[in-house]
């Protein structure tokens, strides 16, 4: 059975590694380059099947070279295909991603392409109501309304990354079981000023299980009702940020699935999301599941060692 499926972003990335960021109608030497699939929810759903979990991506790609390079690229790292809807003729989701090296920073430049939006099949219906997790990001709404709905009729728990204000979130939330806000994302929607403030009112407004906001080389917090308590960030030597957080947040779908609880979870998910920053690459550089509990461990955490499968 496949644990943990998704709908949202697939993206194929063009990375540019540079000393510092380039001043406007200037030229500058690269340090290097690569291509990479990205977007938040893929690159989630890559990292639970990186770590040992079983994942699938629901959704529709090109037939062009970057549709194949991102199909290719999820059979790469364990993930089945059997829920994709190939069409012809049309571009994919693509961005190129400006990494400056000097600030650890990246820059992102995007174009969505011309796919037609996910309509869900019967078979993509059933999966979201077998598996445990569905992964939400905001794109692909209204199949991403519809799959939560589904998913909330039956035993599967809504994960949603809020890490866009999209037009239309509002609509989306409600169904959230797992909110896991970016910071700049729940004061934009709560008009907080606080990262506490807006968790309260997310999870009041919202009704989920847990809202996580997640605060970058801050680690974050998490409230479940009762009181709101953080979770680190783990120091490393980073030299590419780009897509931590989906990672953080494909992490934490897994941990959930292996029957941690929402504190662990986001300890568990913030040492992967660090250990990823330490390599170019938002999907090759996810760790293995012995990479992180070795990581752990160095630091101190050694309640990890139990019941990971």
């Amino acid at each position: 059975m496949i644990k943990i499926v998704g709908i949202g972003a697939n993206v194929y990335d063009t990375l540019i590694t540079l000393p510092e960021f380039p001043a406007e109608d200037t030229k500058m030497r690269a340090n290097s380059t690569c291509v990479s699939g990205g977007g938040p929810c893929a690159t989630g759903l890559v990292t639970a099947s990186k770590l040992g979990g079983s994942s699938a991506f629901i959704g529709v790609l090109s037939d062009d070279n970057a549709g194949k390079f991102l199909l290719e690229d999820m059979k790469k790292y364990g993930m089945t295909d059997e829920y994709v809807d190939v069409k012809k003729g049309y571009s994919s989701f693509s961005s190129y991603i400006l990494l400056n090296t000097k600030k650890a920073s990246r820059t992102c430049v995007f174009n969505k392409g011309n796919l037609p939006a996910l309509e869900l099949s019967e078979k993509q219906k059933q999966v979201i109501c077998d598996a445990e997790i569905l992964m939400v990001d905001g794109n692909e709404m209204e199949s991403a309304i519809e799959g939560a709905k589904l998913a909330n009729q039956s035993d599967t728990k809504v994960l949603y990354d809020a890490g866009g204000l999209y037009d239309g979130v509002e609509r989306l939330l409600p169904y959230a079981d797992i909110l896991i806000p970016s910071e700049e994302f729940a004061l934009g929607h709560t008009d907080k000023k606080t990262a506490d403030e807006a968790a309260i009112v997310l999870y009041k407004k919202y009704s989920p299980e847990v809202v996580v906001i997640t605060q970058g080389k801050n680690g974050g917090i998490i409230y479940d009702g009762k009181e709101i308590a953080k979770y680190p960030a783990f120091l490393v030597d980073a030299v590419d940020s780009n897509g931590s957080g989906d990672v953080f947040h494909g992490a934490f779908a897994f941990a959930v699935s292996i029957g941690y609880n929402y504190k662990k979870a986001c300890v568990f998910s913030s040492a992967v999301s660090a250990l990823k920053c330490t390599k170019v690459g938002s999907r090759a550089s996810i760790p293995t599941l012995d990479e992180v509990k070795k990581f752990l461990k160095e630091r101190g955490c050694n309640e990890f060692e139990e019941n990971m499968e």
